[in-house]
């Protein structure tokens, strides 16, 4: 009678043994049933084996986690940016509206417009004159006030929004294209952040206004905001950084037309330039003058070799 009951709890414990902890097939070993824990999900690089933590401490970390792996309030470009064109003004400018709340903060970095320079740290090439084949896809045209042969090619390493190695070009004038590399690598040590840096093209001038691009750059064959002579820009003597953190600003008009919220001077956000900051001493240090001086008007993103 006992061994009849022995060989029957045995045949029970073979029953359930299999479906517990899963049946090994091909040589592999059984697998738990059981879900696993979703923090062992979260990365699948290795790392320092962590502590094991009760089931009640589980969820809230994976809360903390999930938190911290969000951007931050503008660290990210929405959607739509340039692609919400603004009514036109009478003066030809975008009609200028609040700035939305995304923008508010701005500290991302779009896409580099030239491939990353080789090395690390800040890194400079010009080409003076600047290759034909540049020249063709900026703005200059026969009757700019400046020759092509007069124009340089910069390209150089900027810092970012994001705490990283970006790369850009820009054409200046070339009798100044050993200074302004200089003040970008002023700044560059400086970890001044700047979003993007490119050549303006010749449709850009004429393109329906977003009131939110923001491009760092210098030459563009262009009269001044507001009148008929030739602007800085056209001669390559001038250079404008960060225009949405930094907008123009006469009476009613603000360009970008979103950037009002920087039209806030004491509220410091980074990509801002201010009176003592590295930016203005970068170009004074070179003998060019800052439109956030100007009495009548405001540029704050403007610098050029006159003052102007």
């Amino acid at each position: 009678m006992r061994r009849r009951v022995a060989l029957t709890l045995v045949g029970i414990l073979l029953v359930i043994a299999p479906t517990a902890c899963g049946t090994a097939r091909d040589g592999q070993q059984p697998v738990p049933r059981s879900s696993p824990d979703p923090s062992s999900l979260v990365s699948a690089q290795p790392g320092p084996i962590a502590p094991s933590l009760s089931p009640s401490r589980r969820p809230a970390i994976a809360r903390s986690t999930a938190a911290t792996q969000r951007a931050a309030p503008g660290a990210v470009p929405p959607r739509w940016l340039g692609t919400r064109t603004l009514p036109r003004t009478a003066a030809g400018y975008g009609e200028v509206r609040p700035t939305p709340r995304v923008l508010r903060l701005r500290r991302w970095n779009t896409r580099d417009s030239i491939p990353a320079l080789p090395g690390t740290g800040f890194t400079a090439r010009v080409a003076d004159p600047a290759p034909e084949r540049v020249i063709a896809r900026s703005t200059w045209r026969p009757g700019c006030p400046v020759g092509k042969d007069d124009v340089a090619w910069i390209r150089l390493t900027y810092w970012g929004f994001d705490k990283a190695r970006h790369s850009g070009e820009m054409l200046v004038n070339g009798s100044v294209a050993e200074d302004v590399v200089n003040v970008f690598r002023q700044l560059y040590r400086a970890r001044f952040p700047i979003e993007s840096m490119g050549i303006a093209r010749l449709e850009d001038l004429d393109a329906p206004p977003t009131g939110d691009g923001n491009g760092t750059g210098s030459f563009a064959c262009r009269p001044i905001r507001g009148g008929t002579g030739y602007s800085q820009h056209a001669y390559g003597l001038a250079v404008d950084l960060n225009p949405f953190q930094n907008p123009y600003h006469r009476g009613d008009v603000v360009l970008p037309e979103l950037a009002s919220a920087y039209l806030d001077r004491d509220w410091l956000r980074p990509g801002m330039i201010t009176p003592d900051g590295p930016a203005v001493r970068a170009f004074a240090s070179i003998g060019w003058g800052w439109g956030g001086d100007w009495a009548s008007l405001k540029d704050y993103q403007h610098f050029s070799a006159n003052g102007r």
